[in-house]
């Protein structure tokens, strides 16, 4: 556990210099090891690193690549239970839910396995005499940022569909799962050839170092704040950004569903990972004529948690991923309070060791609080009753974000006009999580930009030629 170490050129080997950043369990508050931090040479030697084993890989048939990354997901399958041990350990969820986000990574490098061979170009109508073409090709090196709310997902959606499409990639894991990421990478790494797979270790300034070097497409999931730093840095440059940023997901519960239903749904959203999900519910508009056994039912359901540590095996509710995350889910808290919110549940930060923070209830909410407008991040369900659906989904559309939305109805006409009106990349109707394998959306607004999942993500760590071939007159 101490001994993690950056991988450049196939080579693992201590970090350079002595910084290091503590890690704690969020359970306990203890000491799990101190992460180095990459110094700014090896930023610039693994860029160059993969630059160097750029084209050699880009001409490797496409199903070598796709065996070479099977290969690779089948490691991290075997290995699976040490990769959901090390994400509960570092970042809090429950053990049961860490092993999904790894079994969610395999299968999502078998996607690309799969697509990477087939992912191809098109040939055109042109003259008789001529061949026209439009063919991909991979556009260099990847920088991949991932998060730490997910990591194992996460970052091998965005290295598996760079590597099946003949990228090489620099990937740094976030400063807070730093042991997940490295040992993704090392198993990872076994499969493939020298300086394809190369990782950094370290914090914003880390991944400052590394957007600023010449590398040609930048990929993060993360905050909006750091999303809004990297397409700064980018701006001018040739480099191609896709950002997920999180948002501030919207829950319409219309008059007409029942509020048992309906309170398991906002639940879930809100819950869920302690609320540390991208498309976690942010925020929740009910309708008036339901609002109070939906409120009950949601405050039951809040206390009916089992809290504690993530390797429990009956825990529902783990840590937040430390205290800084709690002390700013708690600010929330405190702000919609003040502004005439009402405590229904939770609501407290609890004696005792690590960074737990209990399901919470809001009601009373408006528009203009932190908590309804910005991304809390947390096991908070802000909730406004409405007097129309109309009037909850005019308010549902508003804010900066647009990543997603879901909406609880048996009304088929609210249900189209919500997901027409609804400025989000993903809408759910009548499940807060779910929707079948390889869907891919643009998030709105603050949310990002570009595809981060799916077939068309292919798409995005390709560039396309248009090949003309002409034949010379007799």
């Amino acid at each position: 556990m101490t001994d993690i170490e950056r991988l450049v050129r196939q080579e693992w080997a201590a970090v350079d210099g002595d910084r290091r950043i503590t890690v704690v369990d969020p359970a306990d508050g203890r000491e799990l090891f101190a992460a180095p931090v990459s110094a700014p040479t090896e930023v610039e030697a693994a860029v160059h690193a993969a630059r160097s084993a750029a084209a050699t890989w880009a001409r490797t048939p496409a199903a070598e690549r796709a065996a070479a990354v099977h290969r690779a997901a089948d490691a991290v399958a075997a290995r699976a239970d040490d990769l959901a041990r090390l994400t509960t350990l570092e970042m809090g969820k429950p053990l049961g839910d860490a092993r999904g986000g790894v079994d969610a990574g395999v299968g999502t490098l078998r996607q690309y396995a799969e697509l990477g061979p087939v992912h191809r170009g098109r040939s055109l109508n042109g003259g008789i005499a001529a061949t026209d073409l439009m063919v991909y090709e991979p556009r260099g090196v990847v920088a991949a940022i991932t998060p730490w709310n997910d990591p194992v997902a996460v970052s091998c959606g965005l290295i598996g569909a760079a590597l099946v499409t003949g990228n090489t990639v620099v990937y740094k894991p976030s400063e807070r799962t730093p042991a997940t990421g490295w040992l993704l990478a090392r198993i990872l790494s076994e499969h493939l050839p020298e300086g394809v797979l190369n990782l950094l270790l370290g914090a914003g300034e880390t991944g400052s170092l590394l957007v600023g070097q010449p590398v040609d497409v930048v990929a993060h999931v993360g905050s909006t704040a750091t999303g809004r730093a990297i397409a700064r840095a980018a701006a001018g440059r040739p480099t191609k950004v896709l950002l997920e940023n999180g948002g501030n997901d919207p829950l319409i519960v219309d008059a007409d569903v029942d509020p048992e239903w309906a309170a398991t749904q906002a639940a879930l959203g809100s819950f869920a990972n302690a609320g540390q999900i991208c498309v976690a519910v942010e925020r929740i508009y009910v309708h008036e004529a339901i609002a109070e056994p939906f409120l009950e039912a949601l405050v039951a359901k809040a206390q009916a948690l089992r809290t504690g540590p993530g390797l429990a095996p009956e825990t529902q509710l783990g840590p937040l991923v430390d205290r800084r995350m709690r002390d700013h889910v708690h600010a929330h808290v405190e702000q919609a309070l003040a502004g005439g919110a009402k405590l229904l549940v939770g609501g407290e930060v609890p004696p005792g060791p690590g960074s737990f923070y209990p399901a919470t209830v809001l009601s009373g909410c408006n528009d203009d609080m932190a908590v309804m407008r910005e991304e809390t991040f947390g096991p908070v369900a802000p909730v406004a009753v409405v007097d129309t659906f109309d009037e909850a989904l005019e308010r549902a559309c508003g804010g900066e974000y647009g990543l997603a939305a879901t909406v609880l109805t048996r009304d088929l006409a609210h249900a189209t006009r919500a997901w027409r009106e609804l400025p989000a990349g993903t809408v759910k109707i009548n499940n807060v999580f779910g929707g079948a394998p390889g869907g891919a959306a643009h998030p709105r607004r603050a949310s990002g930009q570009g595809y981060g999942y799916g077939p068309e993500l292919l798409d995005e760590m390709t560039q396309t030629k248009v090949v003309h071939l002409g034949t010379p007159p007799r």
